[in-house]
């Protein structure tokens, strides 16, 4: 049974209901007295009247709700042609201004939003591939030069060397893609609480330099504070210090004297936090694709990466209500200012 079925009986019902309801109401309104029976003091002819009424009633109440339910059955038949290989399809709004209008403009955003959603998911799964596909290739090809004939033990060690370092790059673009992945969540989904900036901070600049023994991260307060809340935001401090360590090592990575300059400077109701280098700078034409997942600008020869880093950053400052811009001079530096709500 459609919808549009269910629906006019459903209306159908309540009419007769409300028929019934009446009648009796006003029998006890007109006839109070004990002993008297509507029924019986109406004649044939009366009851012949009622007994049209009603069925015209019936009538008109049938066809009214086919009318005002069209619309509704017209929607349903439309949203069933609608599957995963043609989201682009929208539902037809024919009076945006009416209920059942609504209802299609609202499916349609809807749609909106799951296209989108579907889209990004094909482009990140084929940015994954691609970005796999090169270490990966890289790592079987030196394993099969190793087997083509026998070499020294040197040879060797040189072999498993890459291959290592293959390994590493892989882990490091799995570990930046989970990264990614936890960050797209929203914020019910991930664990908030008063988190200090400022250790965080001392814990990212300690993971930088355990991990890269040649960098060096300067850690500066503008001002001092005793109030432990102007260094304090609601967060999560495993995506905040992923992004302070993808910061710290895009500074240093991208300067000749390997360190970044980390200052935190207070504005009312706000901590700012800016990460500047003295290095080579971001050319203008890369500022606009910076934070776009996989993206590799013209430095990209300078340095080894995926794309991953910039975007995961931009994604945990949105997911703490942060902002962050950047600005860079070509041969001069780069400053990247983040600036959230203390509490």
């Amino acid at each position: 049974m459609k919808i549009r079925t269910k629906l006019t009986l459903r209306y159908l019902f309540a009419t007769a209901l409300l028929v019934i309801a009446v009648f009796f109401v006003l029998e006890e309104l007109l006839f109070p007295q004990a002993g008297y029976d509507m029924l019986h003091i109406l004649n044939i002819r009366l009851l012949a009247v009622w007994a049209v009424s009603f069925g015209l009633l019936f009538v008109i109440g049938y066809f009214m709700a086919r009318s005002v339910l069209k619309p509704v059955s017209e929607i349903v038949e439309q949203v069933e042609d609608i599957t995963a290989s043609n989201l682009n399809k929208r539902v037809v709004v024919k009076d945006a201004k009416d209920e059942i209008g609504e209802l299609a403009h609202t499916f349609n955003n809807t749609l909106d939003r799951l296209e989108k959603s579907f889209e990004s998911q094909k482009m990140f799964i084929s940015n994954v591939s691609h970005e796999l596909r090169t270490p990966m290739a890289a790592l079987i090809a030196e394993l099969e030069l190793s087997l083509y004939k026998e070499r020294s033990n040197e040879d060797y060690k040189k072999v498993v060397e890459n291959v290592l370092a293959d390994a590493r790059n892989i882990e490091k673009l799995s570990n930046g893609l989970m990264d990614l992945a936890k960050a797209s969540y929203n914020t019910e989904q991930i664990s908030m609480s008063a988190t200090r900036l400022d250790e965080v901070l001392l814990d990212a600049s300690a993971v930088v330099m355990k991990a890269h023994g040649g960098y060096n991260v300067d850690l500066r307060f503008d001002e001092d504070t005793d109030d432990d809340k102007m260094v304090t935001i609601h967060g999560n401090n495993y995506l905040l210090r992923t992004a302070f360590v993808n910061l710290i090592e895009n500074n240093c990575k991208f300067s000749s004297n390997h360190s970044s300059t980390v200052r935190i400077s207070f504005h009312e109701h706000e901590v700012l936090i800016r990460f500047s280098d003295t290095g080579i700078g971001i050319p203008e034409e890369d500022m606009e694709h910076l934070f776009k997942p996989f993206y590799r600008g013209k430095n990209r020869s300078f340095s080894q990466g995926n794309g991953i880093g910039m975007a995961l950053v931009e994604r945990i400052v949105k997911l703490h209500n942060g902002t962050i811009s950047v600005h860079s001079h070509s041969g001069k530096g780069t400053v990247f200012t983040l600036i959230f709500k203390y509490l």
